[in-house]
């Protein structure tokens, strides 16, 4: 792991130097940041537009008419499911294949996974209201700020913490995938309660690794393509947070 820099102030070249790193790392956090960010608004744009125009919507969800003539939400077509998976696959793709692309390249698969993101996760617009999906976005962004911030200024070394975390987040998937075939309300609970903490904790692990991965005077392809890595992991952190809370918060429609 790289370790936190401590600068010496020795001489006006030390100064000068531990100027420079200050202020590339800031530079290079503030793409991160953008990427991430970005990625979030195209996501929301996507999921928008997939709920809004019918024929889209129709491709992805399947829909039934009450006798009362409210429609609804009842599962996915088989495009529907194609969708909801399909960022996965493109999640491990841009994770072993980074390396052997063009920062360019790993720039138009991060802008394409949040994008199908967007469409795959449309449904929540039919089974929520507008203004608690809002209110959610709203809570879920002010937490991420917090942890974000602490997971960049802290002096603690937070690596033990993301070591269970990640354990904990394996334990969350299992648990979810029991629970399609036990439909336990208080597993499910449990399993909301349990991703939130993790995500939580995620948000301030992955920052201060993403910190601790940049290097003063790497190479522009290299830093770029560490930025576009950095952003898809604090913009998952801030996806799966956002749902897990939405199932505290939200109101159905």
């Amino acid at each position: 792991m790289v370790e936190d820099y401590k600068p010496r102030y020795g001489s006006a070249s030390d100064l000068r130097t531990a100027a420079e790193i200050d202020e590339g790392l800031r530079a290079y956090m503030l793409t991160v940041y953008n990427y991430m960010a970005s990625a979030l608004v195209l996501t929301g744009l996507m999921a928008y537009v997939t709920a809004n125009v019918p024929a889209l919507a129709s491709l992805l969800y399947n829909f039934q008419t009450a006798p009362d003539g409210s429609v609804h939400l009842t599962g996915q077509t088989g495009l529907g499911l194609v969708v909801m998976f399909a960022p996965l696959a493109m999640v491990f793709f841009l994770s072993f294949r980074i390396n052997h692309m063009q920062a360019s390249t790993a720039q138009m698969v991060f802008w394409i996974y949040a994008g199908m993101v967007g469409m795959s996760i449309a449904s929540i617009l039919f089974v929520y209201t507008g203004t608690s999906i809002a209110k959610t976005f709203f809570v879920t962004a002010a937490a991420f700020g917090s942890l974000s911030l602490y997971g960049y200024t802290t002096k603690r070394n937070l690596t033990g913490m993301g070591s269970f975390l990640i354990m904990g987040l394996f334990g969350i998937i299992i648990a979810s995938v029991v629970n399609m075939f036990l439909q336990s309300g208080m597993m499910d609970f449990i399993i909301s309660v349990g991703g939130v903490l993790i995500f939580a904790g995620l948000t301030a692990y992955d920052t201060q690794k993403i910190k601790l991965m940049y290097m003063h005077n790497e190479g522009q392809e290299t830093a770029q393509k560490k930025a576009i890595m950095g952003a898809l992991s604090l913009y998952l952190d801030f996806l799966n947070m956002f749902l897990f809370l939405l199932r505290f918060m939200g109101n159905r429609n």
